[in-house]
Order: C-alpha cells, then sequence, then structure tokens
C-alpha cells in the first residue's frame, strides 16, 4: 500500500513509500494497534523462528531471540549519532552489506531516509521498528519487531561496539526480511546494498586497469555524497577472507571513508582511507594508525586526520599501495553525475521492466545466435548530443530482480549483461539475421554474477538497439533497466504491438474445376459427412488424422505446390526431405477448428468450409516446416514468433511468453498438434477482434487479448 512520507531534508518534499506488510498496514497503524492494545509487536510476517534465520540448515546453536530491553537495562536506538563505529560484524557472511552500512553513516540525509531517527526504546515504544529501502525503483518501508537472534545474551549478528545501541542490528534485521532470511545476506556486493539504500547508480572500476585520473574520480565521489567499497579478489575458496601479511583480507568488503593529499617530506602524497566492518583487523603497512610516515607531516594535519588510531578497523594507506593490493573498487553516484567532469549534469531517465522467460523471450548472450534474436529488445533514440559536445553520454544499467529472495527456492544471481547494436529506423523487433549480420556497437565489459551491471558510454546520435541476456539461454529472471542520459531520450520497448494481417483463403473452385487434390478430398469428405453433407469435430478429427498421418508424400506435395512460400525456406524444406513427427490431433484441436471456420454457425464444417480450412492448412504446414529450424519435425518455441509473423499475427513477448509456456514442452519444442492448436485459436480470437473493432466495441489490447486467450484455453 503506497503512502507519502516527508523527506528527511525538511524541504516539505514528499516521496511516496510502498508499504511490505502482508495486511497492508503501516508502521504507523501498526503501532498505535499496539499501543492500544498494551501489547508489544510481533511481527507475522518474518517471526522469531529458525526459517527467518536459514533455509538450506537447522539452526547451529540454540538461539534465543530477546528483546533489546532483555540484553540490556537501558536500550538505546540510536548513541550520540548513528556512526561508522556502530556496525561489528557477527557471525554472518554479510561484509559487503556492512561496508555499505559504513557509507551510508558518512551521509546523514541519505541515513535518516533509510534509519528514521524519530524512533526510540522511550516514549511510544511498541516494539516495533521500520527502515526504509529502495527497491526496483520503489522505495519499501520494510517494518520488523525488535526481538533479536542471541546466544548467552549477546547479539549473534550485526552489533554496535556500544551494547546498548541497536540501530544496525535493527536494520540488518529489516534487510535480512526484505531478503527473505538472515541467511538470504551470506556474500554479495557491496553496490548491491548502497543502491538498496538510495537509489542510485552504480559504477565498478578494476585498479589494475583503471584510468588515469582514478584518484580524482574517487576524490570527487567522495565529495558529491557517493558511497563507495573495495575488495582484494580470490583465486579460489580457499582464499574467502584469508588474512595477509599486511593485515588485508581477501575476498572481504571494504567501505573507503575519505581521500586526502597531504604534504610530506615536501612533495604530495595521495592517501585514502578504507574500513573493515569486522571493526578489528588492520592494514599495518605505510601510513597504517602507528607508522612513522605520520611523524612527517605537519602536527594539525595529522591530527585532522588520524583523530582516533585505536585498532577500530579504520586506517589511511598511500593510494600506490591501495592500488597494488586492492582489485575492485565499487562506486555508488546518488545521481549519475560523471565523477571525471568538473560539472554537475541533470540526467534524464528512461526505466523499462522485462522478464527472460525459458521457451520464448530467454535467448541467451550473442554466442547463442539461434536464440539470441528472442531477447527482449529496447530501442533508443538518441537526438541530441551533450551540450557543447557531438556525443550523446549514456549510462545502462540492466537490475534483475528479487534473486537473493529466491535463493531459498535453490534459485542465485544470473549472470547478465547487454549489447547495444546501430537500429534501423524503421523496423521493429530484430530477427536472427539482423544479429548474424550486424555487429554490437557496444555492450556491457563482461557477463558476470551481480545484481546489477551498468555501464557509461559515449555514443553518435542515432538510433540504437538495447539487448539484454542472461549468458546462457533457457534461464529465466525478471529484469528492470535504467537508461540515463544527459537530454531527453525517445526509448521504447520493442516488439510490443499486437497486430494481424489475416487475408481470406481464395474461394474454391466449383465442382467442375477441381483440381485432382480436391477431388481426392470430396471423396474422403463424402465417405465420412454421410446424408447430412457434414462433419462434426470427431469426423473432422478421423479426416485429418487418415490424411495427414501419410505426411512424407503429403508435405512434399504440398512443397511443390506451393514454390511461392520460398521466402519461407522451402528449398531448403524439400531437399531435406522433412516431415512432420505426427501423432494425431486432438479432439480439442478440431473443436478449435470448426469454432474458426464453422461461418453458419451450425456446429459441423460443410465441405466449402472443409475446403478454405484445407487452403489455410497447407500453408500453416509450410510455415511449421519452415521454421523446423533443426529439421527434427518438431518446431523450436523460440521460432513461434517469426513462424506466426509469416501467418500475419504479430504478438508482443507478454503473449509469446504465455504461448511459450502453454505449447513447449521440457526441451522448448512445439509439436505439429500444438502448433495447429495455437495458430487456430489465435487466428479465431483475432477474428473476434476484428468484429469488436467493425462494431466499433474495442480494440485490441494485452488486457483483452489476455481475457480471451484463458476463455479459448490458449
Amino acid at each position: 500500500m503506497p503512502y507519502s512520507v516527508n523527506l528527511p531534508s525538511g524541504s516539505g518534499q514528499a516521496t511516496l513509500v510502498n508499504s511490505t506488510q502482508a495486511d497492508g498496514k503501516t508502521y504507523e497503524q501498526l503501532r498505535l494497534e499496539c499501543l492500544q492494545k498494551g501489547k508489544l509487536f510481533e511481527d507475522p510476517d518474518f517471526p522469531a523462528v529458525g526459517d527467518s534465520l536459514f533455509f538450506s540448515q537447522r539452526v547451529p546453536v540454540n538461539f534465543e531471540w530477546k528483546r533489546p530491553g532483555e540484553i540490556c537495562k537501558d536500550p538505546k536506538f540510536i548513541t550520540g549519532g548513528a556512526t561508522r563505529t556502530d556496525i561489528c560484524q557477527g557471525q554472518l557472511g554479510d561484509c559487503w552489506l556492512l561496508a555499505a552500512i559504513a557509507s551510508l553513516t558518512l551521509h546523514e540525509e541519505t541515513l535518516k531516509r533509510v534509519v528514521p531517527h524519530d524512533q526510540s526504546f522511550d516514549r511510544g515504544y511498541a516494539g516495533i521498528f521500520h527502515f526504509q529501502f529502495w527497491q526496483h525503483n520503489k522505495w519499501l518501508d520494510v517494518v520488523v519487531d525488535d526481538r533479536l537472534p542471541c546466544v548467552r545474551n549477546n547479539l549473534v549478528f550485526v552489533h554496535s561496539a556500544d551494547n546498548t545501541e541497536f540501530w544496525s542490528a535493527l536494520l540488518e534485521k529489516a534487510y535480512a526480511k526484505l531478503n527473505g532470511s538472515y541467511e538470504s545476506l551470506k556474500g554479495g556486493s557491496t553496490m548491491e546494498a548502497m543502491e538498496d539504500f538510495t537509489g542510485g547508480v552504480g559504477e565498478m572500476y578494476e585498479t589494475k586497469n583503471a584510468p588515469t585520473n582514478l584518484f580524482l574520480i574517487l576524490k570527487k565521489a567522495v565529495e558529491r555524497g557517493s558511497m563507495l567499497g573495495c575488495s582484494i579478489d580470490i583465486t579460489s575458496s580457499a582464499e574467502s577472507e584469508a588474512q595477509t601479511t599486511t593485515g588485508l583480507v581477501k575476498g572481504h568488503a571494504y567501505s573507503i571513508t575519505g581521500v586526502e593529499e597531504v604534504n610530506y617530506r615536501g612533495a604530495k602524497v595521495q592517501l585514502i582511507r578504507v574500513r573493515n566492518p569486522w571493526g578489528q583487523v588492520e592494514w599495518n603497512g605505510p601510513w597504517s594508525d602507528n607508522s612513522r610516515e605520520w611523524s612527517a607531516i605537519d602536527s594539525s594535519e595529522k591530527n585532522r586526520l588520524l583523530h582516533n588510531s585505536l585498532d577500530d578497523g579504520e586506517f589511511w594507506m598511500e593510494f600506490g599501495d591501495f592500488k597494488a593490493n586492492y582489485d575492485k573498487i565499487e562506486i555508488c553516484n546518488l545521481t549519475p553525475d560523471s565523477l571525471s567532469d568538473d560539472g554537475s549534469k541533470k540526467w534524464e531517465v528512461n526505466l523499462f521492466e522485462g522478464n527472460w522467460i525459458r521457451g520464448s523471450t530467454a535467448g541467451g548472450c550473442r554466442n547463442y545466435i539461434d536464440t539470441f534474436w528472442t531477447n527482449p529488445q529496447f530501442k533508443l533514440r538518441l537526438d541530441h548530443p551533450d551540450d557543447g559536445d557531438k556525443m550523446c553520454s549514456v549510462i545502462v544499467a540492466l537490475l534483475q530482480k528479487n534473486r537473493r529472495r529466491l535463493r531459498k527456492e535453490g534459485l542465485d544471481m544470473e549472470t547478465i549483461g547487454f549489447a547495444i547494436y546501430e537500429a534501423p529506423d524503421d523496423q521493429d523487433h530484430q530477427g536472427k539475421d539482423f544479429f548474424r549480420y550486424n555487429g554490437s556497437k557496444a555492450r556491457s565489459r563482461s557477463y558476470i554474477n551481480m545484481r546489477e551491471v551498468s555501464e557509461r558510454f559515449r555514443l553518435p546520435p542515432g538510433n540504437y538497439l538495447l539487448v539484454p541476456t542472461t549468458f546462457q539461454p533457457h534461464h529465466e529472471a525478471d529484469f528492470l533497466i535504467r537508461i540515463f542520459s544527459e537530454n531527453k531520450a525517445g526509448a521504447i520497448e520493442m516488439g510490443n504491438t499486437i497486430t494481424a494481417d489475416l487475408p481470406e483463403p481464395p474461394k474454391p473452385n466449383p465442382p467442375e474445376e477441381e483440381t485432382d487434390e480436391e477431388k481426392g478430398l470430396r471423396r474422403l469428405f463424402e465417405q465420412i459427412a454421410g446424408s447430412d453433407n457434414a462433419i462434426s469435430a470427431r469426423e473432422l478429427q478421423h479426416v485429418l488424422n487418415n490424411v495427414l498421418s501419410r505426411s512424407e508424400s503429403l508435405f512434399s506435395s504440398f512443397l511443390i505446390q506451393n514454390q511461392k512460400y520460398h521466402k519461407y525456406r522451402t528449398c531448403n524444406c524439400l531437399s531435406a526431405g522433412k516431415e512432420v513427427k505426427f501423432d494425431g490431433l486432438t479432439l480439442n484441436t478440431c473443436h478449435s477448428i470448426i469454432n474458426l471456420m464453422d461461418v453458419d454457425n451450425t456446429g459441423m464444417l460443410e465441405f466449402e468450409e472443409f475446403k478454405v480450412f484445407w487452403e489455410k492448412l497447407k500453408k500453416w504446414i509450410m510455415l511449421f516446416l519452415a521454421y523446423d529450424t533443426d529439421r527434427s519435425g518438431r518446431m523450436s518455441s523460440y521460432e513461434l514468433r517469426s513462424a506466426l509473423n509469416a501467418a500475419g499475427m504479430n504478438l508482443n513477448n507478454k503473449i509469446l511468453q504465455l504461448l511459450g509456456l502453454r505449447f513447449a514442452d521440457e526441451n522448448f519444442d512445439i509439436d505439429f498438434d500444438d502448433y495447429l492448436t495455437c495458430i487456430v485459436r489465435l487466428e479465431n480470437m483475432f477474428r473476434v477482434f476484428q468484429a469488436l473493432d467493425k462494431q466499433k466495441k474495442g480494440v485490441i489490447n494485452l488486457n483483452m487479448m489476455q481475457f480471451l486467450m484463458l476463455s479459448m484455453n490458449i
């Protein structure tokens, strides 16, 4: 349930926040209910049970859930302001989250939005607290009770250095609830949490392959309120959180909390301040807390930078040592302003949500050319270069949704990336041949199993096609794309129209002009029809199964007689001697055929109606053979879009995804019976639309089409 709250800056502005409680109640409603009943809040959506802690194992020790008032005498929500020393890691591998929280404490206004400060254990206390996170372009208000997992009266997970302060432990609990459990927080990217705290856009740098002005980029990031993290790569799982001789920890997430230049023995030295969320274990090399380098700089400068030399997990390093030891830097910009430019820009944003669904739109990367083209496609029109420039600045951020929450179902982050192509002016969803013969103009640097992949590009004005993908085909996920541009840019999802061009088939020849094929068809029809000269659905099933079972000679005959379908690759079909894997049509398919062809509403087919259907059937068989690209006798569900387009039906991704789920088997193939059922019912549906349009009662839209698909059992 969305509702408005005032921003913490006191600007008078309001932002829309969505309640996440299953019953739709807001934090204030729940708190007042508890006060009126004189009871402390117990969260039904995230109960104090083992499943809220772990999903892949039993609770390893005897946890107790305790409220802060049961842990200490005088608990406080925040003591003396929320600072980075309030965050000490517990027995959970979520250092990436704690590094982001440490960065969050450096930004007061952002902190107050994520951690509303008007909460306490004093007046108005009801055992309920709330926190706000950004998820998929929405701000969510997450409510928790204050029962925290403990062992022997000590907090097991995140805790403050002051054992009477609980904001950081409750924040971790709210984030665990958002993601399904505490265990879901094991392992991750600092960038992920930074974006959830800000709604910002991330950039990543590799220190060994960084721009020459990396120090300036980091300095401007700190000045502009960006959140920064860093880490050291590992080469095997055995190195995870292994400590080096210099006091650094591999495979561990750190925060960057400061960037400075100092005068040292007549020269400028670049320094960077880093924090270990453990609250201990520090760098012991040059410029560490007690190193001799500090004695050679001005005392006031030393006091300003080194005001606390305790073993608190925070330390300074010379920037060259930092680059030599750390491998990755993550920066979350509160806006996409370029950290390498002097001025700030006001960015325009286009946003799209989509899905990769196996069998229809989960085509995988360019390595899989046969299915790559079926991925969702987005057209970007860049008309206006940056101010004072000939190029257009664009940031593309591709985010996969809800993957951490899905871990309990055995799923994890997909490996994702994207490519950008120069797009034709007048084309819709591009087919396989476009990608076979056109190279990309830009792309993500790599495919990686992170929640978000983002890149900054400079492109000349023009039309571009953005294709987001998983690395391998058939992998399902939901995604969000944000496209930032300095000037307003047009962006649309391709293949998003629903149209049909269904010309009437040629009228049948009169009896005296019938071809040998038609005469043979009439004899078979009359044998089945009997005295009423019409056939029922069951009789139609008998006719079609009798004729189609002789598939090899019949289909070859179709190919020879219908050379006008060369554009559907029939020459290849004929030379290959292809045939349909045919096990017989179902009665349901035959009922659908009668519904389509029965113009006089008798519930039966007369011969003239049957002949019209036969002409349609020949075309549909041709298309089936043409798009059976692997000559298996079955059509890949990924080819269904092309076959339907050739039949005159253009469907959007949502409808194609539903059709794939309805008709494809576990190998993403569609047999002839299901193909015929699909195409007949779709034509039935479009006929209904045409009738409605003639009566001025409606137009084709997604909701109406989905309703008709359900009603027709498509």
